[in-house]
């Protein structure tokens, strides 16, 4: 159990207000987020999803206090990021998608030198949980240098949390990592949003995302085209989905609604009159299958069809508390 940290009054652990953003090209503005609002609840653990280029780094970069909202307001735990940016930033612990270190500190003193941005003095037992909580115990005296890729990810995840944040940012943290790092991140975190941390994830892995979130917001181009529980966005759309494998191209009609990854396919199918429609249509084809899987749609169906048919019109939203 790590050490307590001081739990902030019950305000949202971070708030959106009306946040907008503009950047001025050579071509003209450019609305990078329009008029984004939504609370992330203290205890929650939230998605943020969307294509590239949808706003979310430049949501994250305000939060941080990287860049500033053209319009609009953001707290965290009540302060506001620009009014009173050092108790805001206090109260977070950001995981960048970027890999930035001095090379010639070791993995531990790179987490005290961390401590001391923050103020945080006697932080030794804290850092040796993290060390340990992210299997990093046996390189705490290597240099930076000498990590590969995926253990400087886990030190960067533990200079996020070295100043024990109750919030916590994580900004696509297993891009590019293998499957170990994945399991030993996600379980040193969910034991921590268990412990009353508040967690905010970007990830394209959005079967991460359908796990761990409670919530979830997407963007597409940079306003909120969905915001609901996961369990609410999972039922909200066509629950029967086809996945099978084939080397045959699959007819103009069927594969106008089909998402072919190399020899796999998925269809998706309203009722059980239409999965059988589907299969009816695959053998007047001729088509061959192989693996065929009758099963709900995931999350990743959910995103694409919510991209699909979000335009300028914005859905209805449901805003539920946690």
């Amino acid at each position: 159990m790590g050490p307590a940290y001081n739990r902030p009054p019950m305000n949202p652990a971070i708030s959106f207000q009306q946040v907008g953003k503009t950047f001025q090209t050579p071509r003209g503005a450019l609305n990078a987020l329009s008029d984004v609002s939504f609370d992330i609840h203290p205890g929650e653990f939230f998605g943020l999803l969307g294509p590239n280029g949808a706003g979310k780094t430049t949501l994250i970069s305000i939060l941080a206090g990287l860049a500033r909202a053209t319009s609009g307001r953001v707290t965290v735990h009540g302060h506001d990021v620009v009014e009173d940016y050092a108790a805001a930033r206090k109260s977070l612990g950001i995981v960048p998608q970027e890999l930035v270190f001095d090379p010639f500190f070791s993995v531990r003193e790179t987490l005290r030198i961390q401590s001391g941005y923050f103020g945080v003095r006697g932080n030794d037992a804290w850092i040796d949980e993290l060390l340990d909580g992210l299997g990093l115990a046996d390189k705490a005296g290597a240099n930076m240098r000498q990590l590969s890729g995926g253990m400087k990810r886990r030190v960067l995840v533990a200079q996020a949390l070295v100043h024990r944040p109750p919030v916590i940012v994580l900004d696509e943290p297993t891009a590019g990592v293998d499957v170990e790092l994945r399991q030993t991140l996600w379980g040193f975190i969910a034991r921590l949003n268990r412990e009353g941390h508040t967690v905010l994830l970007t990830t394209h892995y959005l079967e991460e995302a359908e796990a761990l979130c409670g919530r979830i917001a997407m963007l597409k181009q940079g306003r909120v085209v969905a915001l609901d529980r996961t369990s609410n966005l999972l039922a909200g759309t066509a629950s029967t989905m086809l996945r099978f494998k084939t080397d045959d191209v699959l007819p103009p009609d069927l594969a106008a609604q089909a998402r072919v990854t190399g020899r796999i396919a998925q269809v998706k199918a309203a009722d059980a009159a239409a999965v059988e429609a589907v299969l009816a249509r695959l053998r007047a084809a001729g088509i061959k299958v192989e693996d065929l899987e009758i099963g709900r749609a995931d999350l990743e169906d959910v995103f694409l069809e919510i991209m699909q048919g979000a335009g300028s019109t914005r859905p209805t939203i449901a805003e539920e508390a946690a």
